[in-house]
């Protein structure tokens, strides 16, 4: 009767994430992965390429519902500020992925904050950080062409505040925090940076 390869192939993701949690990418070992899988590290090649293609795997859910969330979160903001709907920019924050995908996807995440040095992840937050940054500074010109006092502020200054930002919302993530712990943490985080972005872009 001939092997189930999606049973092995499944195996080695789930042995694959508890070393990348343990050791971090770059101190993993193929031979300890292949061992916890039940194959042999041949074995485990006939699946995976490479170290960085099994990571990149591991990580692929976390990223993938990271992505649509945020590309729903923009299209929406930038529905609001054409149409002049400013709720809409506001119906849902960066706050709220951390609830409804971070969480759900807590493992991956934390591989890609905290051990993913030495792939093609390692700067994940950082290219996050500047894609949006250039979405704000024009979604700033369309408020401004619709004569609302959005604050001057320069790709640099952004660049300070998003970086501080997103550092605040994702340390429960590096820092391990059970969820109840965590959502208390970012509402406090929520009440602090909001009001700030509300007088920013003068909506």
């Amino acid at each position: 009767m001939p092997r189930d390869k999606s049973v092995s192939h499944s195996r080695i993701l789930s042995s694959a994430r508890a070393e990348f949690l343990e050791k971090g990418y770059m101190n993993a070992s193929i031979r300890t992965i292949a061992r916890r899988a039940g194959i042999t590290s041949a074995g485990l090649y006939r699946h995976f390429r490479d170290k960085e293609e099994m990571f990149a795997e591991v990580v692929a859910p976390a990223v993938n519902a990271f992505r649509d969330w945020m590309d729903r979160h923009v299209s929406r903001g930038y529905a609001g500020a054409l149409s002049g709907h400013y709720d809409l920019m506001w119906k849902d924050t960066e706050i709220d992925i951390i609830r409804e995908v971070v969480y759900p996807n807590l493992d991956g995440f934390r591989l890609l904050l905290t051990c993913a040095q030495g792939t093609r992840y390692e700067h994940f937050m950082e290219e996050i950080i500047l894609e949006h940054q250039h979405i704000m500074m024009d979604v700033f010109g369309q408020l401004r062409a619709q004569g609302l006092k959005v604050r001057e502020i320069s790709e640099e200054e952004l660049h300070i505040l998003m970086h501080a930002y997103t550092a605040a919302l994702f340390e429960p993530v590096v820092q391990n925090y059970p969820e109840e712990k965590a959502m208390h943490y970012l509402r406090t985080v929520e009440n602090f940076f909001l009001p700030g972005w509300h007088d920013l872009m003068g909506c």
